[in-house]
């Protein structure tokens, strides 16, 4: 309201001296002002004509009445007061009441104040009543005066308060219930005062406890506006249901007990018994009303608690399933005394809550750590049931509430927080959309907590500098096209990080009656942990050695793998620097072990034969997996101290296909005496360990092109990609074109006017071709490039790179993709057999096939895969020696990608899966040879790596660096390298470490072994196969010599089941002599006809499937020379080119090979042919000349020279 004040005369008005007005010069103090809200502003409105009127605002009316109803009801704070007070009263008024009962006997006699007492004894004959004791009752002076000083103030508090309350309809504030009772309670004994036999008089003041309750309500609410807290809505309820029946009961006893003074007489207590009783259903009996008023009384307090109390429960009912679906508060004590992280998801599901608990309560310190989870929709009934676990209910907290409410984040604690995981929702159609709503809840969440760690997943890489404030970030596009590119060059990439991101036990397989499941189970316990190495055990021994001495010893005395450390002044993590490192004491080192330094048990032992040669042999071993002692010496062989044989061997980064050759070493030109290693160096020897096994094998492919490719070689420069797709890409050096690639050129199908190739065959690749198959040209897949065009990889051994996409690519992702050499794209789809021939597939070693965005997404969560894996299952049967890895939206879904019905191997991998999952493993689905080949992917996988970074704040710099996605100067780079028939000669694990380490300064960290299995199947499969191989041998063309290499025949048991068999085979043969009978007889052409027939009756499914795809290439206008020589490879063939665990041939269905990966073996593991071994080898650039520096750098801007375009086409 606002109130104008006129000056008091026409001089106020007039400017004072100087001319200024006299109001300026002399402000008034505005009167009326509210002491306890002072008010907001004040202003003044004139006229140049005329007088001069102040006008001053007020928030309040500046009335007396407004002053009492700021103080008594609008002002929180002091309303609270007076409520507590009236509360304090209305209790007050009970207690005295429950007094004056005690002290009150009607046998000494009734009557009114000052009359003479009557005794008065009950006749149970007689049915008159006697109405003098309900009406009279003996009252002290004392208590007297006590009861209407109270009354008088509650008489006063509830006038005043409904003059206040009053808004022009009286009768409405008359008749209300609280005002009724107030007047029943208060007024009789005000009249007391005036006329004294009145005060015996009966006043049913136990009718407070209704009005307490009342003003209770009252208070709780302006308390909870007082502290601007909401307390929970079903602590409300529960407390007005406990209000509600205390407030029965007491008004019952005293109603009883004060009727029965006509009756039975009965005490408080008895009362009080009686209504417990009877409100309770029980009824004994033993104690009942005497007269009618209180059986009437009785009645009336029975109807209404069947009325109040269901709508009290119903009430409470109602909140408590809200509750169920909302989840309440996070206590704020439980929050102050208890650690908990909180979940921030936009939808759960029961996979992904799974896998955050298993991997977050794995680790032993996070016991006691509670975990709330904050989702904006309802729980489901699957999540509900698990929660509803003793393991997690206790655990575990469901909110239902959204990140951008302030409110929902104080329910969470957020600001109590020891860390917020942000997860986005990689099942919604749109991945931009779910990566904005991730932003905006972790800017919500900084900006309410910003001392609360943020753990933030995004989608997609061009959103990922939006949330670079958060402590720790995994882009998912990034980390998925990374590890799939480097699973085409180093197999089973996908399988390798998923075991190290994941938290095992190492005791998976270990009942299993394969040896390569529990070697395989074994293995897969080994992750990455760090320790100081002043404080370490395992690495303290080698402070002032070089790394690849260190990384040597410590795998060959401790069995641990030394693959990084941090300097303690540098932030950066450092993947084998090399043998040039010096480790100090304050360095932070990595390795990789079966279980933590700090977790190991020592055990020392010494072998006397050791003690004999001159060596201490001690060893270090934890628990079931320690092995002896002088296995791992004897694996290491002979150390030879002959120094002359250690100059540097060109070490060739190699994928599945190929990979450097270990040279078996040579003693003065003779080879009688037994193969030796040289021994690894303490401190490094410059003429000994040069980078030259990358730089000069790269320089001199570059400068000296091979006499096939003539003059019409592209040379290639080194230097950084000038144009990124995206902010926040880390800049990697990368084999570029010298000029861009015009983006006609980047078109595979299609010539133009630089070129008329339109198919792979036309353009004479000298290494076979790399394809994914995509559904759009994201900014991820740029991710896909770079690893397989990194300066590391030798220019020989660059594979082409078709993508082949269902969208066209926009220009901003040609821009960034044509400085690249061997890279083009291709529209068409993976369902598609001309889209596949066109591009290539049958000069590909690797396919490559990325879950689509609009698959993601289905009715029925599990179906999102049913296309993809259909797809890769014809893929199979048309192209069976072609590598294809898949990604997958549910990893449940991987058991479909090798399926073969009736498959007794399979259905024992199936039970052994349950089996480990009811063991609690986290890694149920390792077994499935899918994964363990590395075939199948699912990025949910790699959630994992999010929830270690809690505990292990270093997983994502390093997987990062293994993934190339970053590259520190000075860090190394994961490569592969196969074992040959020619390396068998080193025989084990630890002798294959000490070689790599003293000639080239590698450290491998596992193998990934393919090796032949038997799988036992049914005898319907073997008749079949038996029928298969008999048909093939006869079969014409490319065919006939690949069915000649299949393994031996079956054998099949005797009686009713040989004569089918041997019925299949004599009919072929029957056959063939019935048409060598009649080839001389007239009927030629009619059975010429017969022939064809039965040759096509007789056809096998590879046959039919091979003649569909010559007849789609001859109609495209391919040459089918290309596929005729993948047909005719042989099951050896196949073997070589390392098949990685799927059909090698269908005719021979029994035979087949298994690939898995062993992390950090045990040194005495032996090597197998066709075994590739991880490496990371050092950064070649880390320490060359700076000359040689020089020239690279010269040499890379020499991209930038020819192209003058800047980074122009960024997109956000």
């Amino acid at each position: 309201m606002a109130r104008a004040k006129l000056p008091r005369s026409p001089s106020e008005g007039k400017a004072g001296p100087g001319g200024a007005p006299a109001g300026a010069s002399a402000p008034e103090e505005p009167h009326g002002l509210s002491p306890l809200l002072p008010a907001r502003g004040g202003g003044s409105v004139g006229s140049d004509v005329g007088q001069r009127v102040q006008v001053e605002f007020y928030v309040n009316e500046n009335t007396f009445k407004e002053r009492l109803k700021l103080f008594f009801i609008k002002n929180q704070r002091s309303s609270l007061r007076i409520r507590l007070l009236n509360f304090s009263l209305k209790l007050l008024t009970c207690l005295l009441y429950i007094v004056r009962v005690l002290l009150d006997d009607p046998a000494l006699g009734i009557g009114c104040w000052g009359c003479p007492k009557q005794n008065y004894t009950f006749n149970e004959s007689s049915s008159e009543i006697n109405w003098a004791p309900i009406l009279w009752v003996e009252r002290k002076t004392a208590l007297w005066a006590t009861q209407v000083t109270v009354a008088a103030v509650s008489f006063l508090e509830t006038t005043l308060l409904t003059y206040l309350s009053y808004k022009g309809n009286i009768w409405e504030q008359i008749f209300r219930v609280a005002f009724v009772l107030e007047m029943i309670n208060t007024l009789p004994f005000i009249i007391t005062i005036f006329w004294p036999p009145l005060r015996n008089l009966f006043i049913p003041v136990f009718l407070n406890c209704w009005l307490a309750k009342h003003a209770l309500e009252n208070m709780i609410n302006d308390f909870h506006r007082a502290i601007l807290r909401t307390q929970s809505a079903m602590f409300n309820q529960v407390l007005i249901l406990f209000c509600t029946l205390l407030c029965l009961v007491f008004t019952g006893t005293c109603g009883i007990q004060h009727l029965e003074r006509a009756g039975g007489n009965l005490s408080l207590l008895t009362s009080f018994y009686f209504c417990i009783v009877t409100f309770s259903t029980v009824g004994y009996g033993d104690v009942t009303p005497k007269i009618w008023p209180s059986q009437l009384l009785v009645a009336i307090m029975i109807c209404v608690a069947l009325v109040v109390l269901p709508l009290q429960f119903e009430e409470l009912v109602y909140l408590w399933m809200e509750r169920q679906k909302s989840g309440g508060n996070y206590s704020r004590h439980r929050a102050q005394t208890e650690k908990h992280v909180i979940l921030c998801v936009s939808s759960l599901k029961i996979d992904l809550l799974m896998d955050f608990l298993n991997e977050f309560y794995a680790h032993p310190r996070l016991q006691d750590y509670y975990v709330v989870i904050l989702c904006p929709t309802e729980m489901d009934i699957q999540v509900r049931r698990v929660l509803q676990i003793p393991l997690w209910s206790q655990r575990v907290i469901y909110l239902q509430g959204s990140a951008l409410k302030d409110q929902d984040l104080m329910r969470a604690k957020m600001d109590n927080g020891e860390a917020c995981f942000i997860l986005s929702s990689r099942n919604e159609v749109d991945r931009t959309a779910a990566d904005h709503q991730t932003i905006l809840r972790a800017w919500a969440v900084k900006d309410f907590a910003p001392n609360c760690p943020l753990y933030v997943q995004i989608l997609k890489p061009e959103n990922k500098f939006h949330v670079k404030f958060a402590e720790h970030v995994v882009c998912e596009e990034e980390c998925k096209y990374a590890m799939l590119a480097l699973s085409c060059i180093c197999p089973a990439t996908p399988t390798l990080i998923t075991l190290l991101v994941h938290t095992s036990r190492g005791q998976e397989g270990q009942d299993s009656p394969e040896q390569w499941q529990r070697m395989y189970g074994r293995c897969s316990g080994n992750e990455v942990y760090h320790i100081r190495m002043g404080d370490s055990k395992f690495f303290r021994e080698y402070e002032g050695k070089s790394f690849t001495y260190a990384a040597f010893h410590a795998h060959k005395k401790y069995g641990v793998c030394l693959i990084g450390l941090k300097r303690e002044e540098s932030k950066s993590i450092l993947l084998n620097p090399g043998p040039r490192h010096i480790l100090a004491a304050s360095d932070t080192c990595f390795y990789i072990n079966i279980t933590k330094e700090e977790n190991s048990a020592f055990i020392f032992k010494q072998e006397e034969k050791q003690k004999k040669k001159g060596f201490a042999g001690q060893g270090l071993y934890e628990g079931s997996s320690r092995l002896p002692v002088h296995s791992i010496i004897a694996s290491m062989g002979t150390v030879a101290m002959d120094l002359q044989n250690t100059e540097c061997q060109p070490a060739q980064s190699g994928g599945g296909s190929g990979g450097s050759k270990l040279a078996l070493p040579t003693e003065n030109g003779s080879g009688s005496r037994r193969p030796s290693i040289a021994p690894v160096l303490e401190v490094a020897d410059s003429s000994t360990l040069l980078p030259c096994d990358l730089l000069s094998d790269q320089s001199e492919d570059e400068m000296t092109p091979s006499d096939e490719e003539g003059l019409s070689v592209v040379e290639y420069v080194k230097g950084y990609p000038p144009n990124s797709p995206y902010i926040g890409s880390s800049p990697t050096l990368c084999h570029l074109l010298p000029v861009k690639a015009p983006f006609c050129c980047l078109r595979l199908d299609k010539g133009c006017k630089h070129n008329s190739y339109e198919d792979a065959k036309a353009y004479g690749f000298k290494n076979r071709l790399i394809i994914v198959s995509a559904e759009t040209a994201g900014n991820g897949l740029y991710n896909f490039i770079v690893p397989l065009r990194a300066y590391y990889r030798p220019r020989r051994e660059l594979n082409p790179i078709v993508l082949l996409l269902d969208n066209r690519p926009d220009h901003h992702f040609l821009e960034a993709i044509c400085c690249f050499p061997m890279v083009y794209y291709m529209e068409g789809s993976v369902d598609n057999l001309d889209s596949l021939l066109q591009c290539g597939i049958i000069y590909a070693d690797n396919l490559v096939v990325v879950d689509k965005e609009s698959t993601m997404s289905a009715k029925e969560d599990y179906m999102a895969d049913a296309k993809t894996i259909v797809n890769v299952q014809t893929m199979f049967r048309l192209f069976p020696s072609l590598s294809i890895t898949t990604e997958l939206t549910h990893p449940s879904n991987m058991r479909f990608m090798q399926f073969r019905a009736k498959d007794s191997y399979s259905l024992a991998l199936s039970r052994l899966e349950k089996r480990e999952r009811e063991n609690g493993s986290n890694l149920a689905f390792m077994f499935r040879l899918p994964f363990a080949a590395g075939r199948v992917f699912s990025i949910s996988m790699l959630d994992t790596l999010l929830y270690q970074s809690f505990v292990k704040d270093y997983m994502i710099p390093i997987t990062r660096l293994l993934l190339g996605l970053d590259t520190t100067p000075g860090s190394g780079y994961l490569c592969a390298m196969k074992v040959t028939e020619d390396d068998l000669w080193i025989r084990t694990y630890g002798r294959l470490f000490q070689k790599l380490c003293s000639s080239s300064a590698e450290i491998p960290i596992g193998i990934y072994r393919t090796e032949s299995h038997v799988f036992s199947s049914s005898e319907s499969q073997v008749s079949v196969s038996v029928e298969h191989h008999e048909e093939t041998r006869e079969a014409q063309g490319p065919w006939g010599s690949r069915a000649g290499t299949g393994g031996g025949g079956h054998t099949v048991g005797g009686g009713s089941a040989e004569r089918p068999l041997l019925r299949r085979k004599s009919l072929p043969w029957a056959r063939r002599l019935s048409r060598k009978g009649t080839r001389h007889t007239g009927k030629a052409a009619a059975e010429e006809i017969s022939q064809q027939r039965l040759r096509l009756h007789q056809r096998s499914e590879r046959q039919e499937l091979s003649e569909l795809v010559k007849n789609r290439m001859k109609h495209l206008g391919l040459p089918t020379t290309g596929y005729e020589d993948v047909a005719n490879l042989t099951a050896s063939d196949v073997m070589n080119r390392v098949n990685l665990g799927y059909l090698q041939d269908e005719m021979n269905d029994q035979q087949n090979t298994l690939s898995y990966v062993l992390i950090n073996p045990p040194p005495d593991t032996r090597l197998e042919p066709n075994d590739i071994v991880y490496l990371i080898r050092s950064d070649p650039l880390a320490h060359v000349a700076s000359s040689s520096r020089s020239r690279k750098s010269s040499c890379s801007n020499k991209l930038a020279s020819c192209n003058p375009e800047t980074r122009d086409e960024t997109q956000f």
